[in-house]
């Protein structure tokens, strides 16, 4: 039987529920500089609840995105007390198996790759989010990547720094086998392979979509996961709208959202977690079920 690595969930969303803030574009980061306690309970929370690798709370702290609303001068500062969060919620846990996962996110908006920048002007800006979130990651985490241009960007910089390497790519929600881009999974999954990425995961997409794609996943010679949202679309959000936009599903409760996972888990996955909406009562959960069925 396969052991199950397990990821924490959504960071934004229950933020969203523990703060008193306005929502902004850049949630995470302007809750990262306004409410970092928020963030560190959160990361503790997620490991009480049986995760054993967390990911730093820098999705919305890239370059492009803070350029976007003249925050550029944060960049250091938001990724500092990132990753300060991150490793005294470890520190409290009083854990010594917690990793903490770099996050390698969509540089300008997330399931639009239509707006992203080209191959070699990702790459410089992956490389320079590895080389500030190096001090603190045990592992990189390519996540919500929406084209192949963006995934293998992302992969070639954490690769770079020499620690492992996992690449979550987005799925489209309705055209089974595609990219949010529209490009073939299988054509991604082969790029990434020839990579040499340590994980290919599926995420922030539906279950039932993760669902339709895990047998081109499983067809892969590495390690593999994932970990879905709980929206009913990604549609209406636009670069620089808020999430308050999207509408949550009714119909993921922990339990449910276990019991799709635990397919995942029957069927090869190592690594299992939750995307947007899905919060510590989920992976606690999941963690129970992964129990009780051999798989921690």
């Amino acid at each position: 039987m396969n052991h199950i690595t397990l990821l924490d969930g959504g960071m934004g969303q229950e933020l969203l529920r523990r703060s008193s803030r306005a929502t902004t574009p850049l949630w995470s980061a302007d809750i990262m500089l306004h409410e970092p306690t928020l963030v560190r309970d959160l990361h503790l929370d997620f490991i009480k609840s049986g995760a054993r690798v967390i990911t730093l709370n820098t999705y919305t702290a890239t370059p492009q995105r803070l350029a976007r609303e003249n925050e550029l001068a944060q960049l250091k500062n938001l990724h500092r007390s990132a990753m300060d969060a991150a490793l005294g919620a470890v520190q409290l846990a009083e854990s010594n198996d917690v990793a903490i996962a770099g996050c390698l996110p969509p540089l300008v908006a997330s399931y639009r790759p239509d707006v992203s920048l080209s191959y070699e002007d990702s790459l410089d800006a992956y490389r320079r989010l590895v080389e500030l979130q190096a001090p603190a990651s045990d592992l990189f985490l390519c996540e919500t990547m929406a084209s192949i241009n963006e995934a293998r960007a992302a992969c070639t910089a954490a690769m770079e720094s020499g620690k492992p390497a996992w690449v979550a790519l987005t799925v489209s929600d309705f055209h089974p086998g595609q990219l949010r881009s529209g490009e073939s999974l299988n054509e991604a999954l082969q790029v990434l392979e020839s990579l040499g990425a340590d994980a290919i995961l599926l995420n922030c997409s539906h279950p039932e979509a993760i669902n339709g794609c895990w047998p081109q996943l499983r067809s892969v010679d590495k390690k593999i996961g994932a970990y879905a949202n709980g929206f009913v679309s990604v549609g209406p959000l636009l670069p620089g709208g808020t999430v308050e936009q999207l509408e949550v599903r009714q119909d993921l409760s922990p339990q449910q959202y276990a019991e799709y996972a635990m397919g995942w888990a029957r069927g090869g996955a190592s690594i299992i977690g939750g995307c947007c909406e899905i919060g510590p009562a989920h992976i606690k959960a999941l963690h129970e079920s992964l129990c009780s069925e051999g798989f921690l």
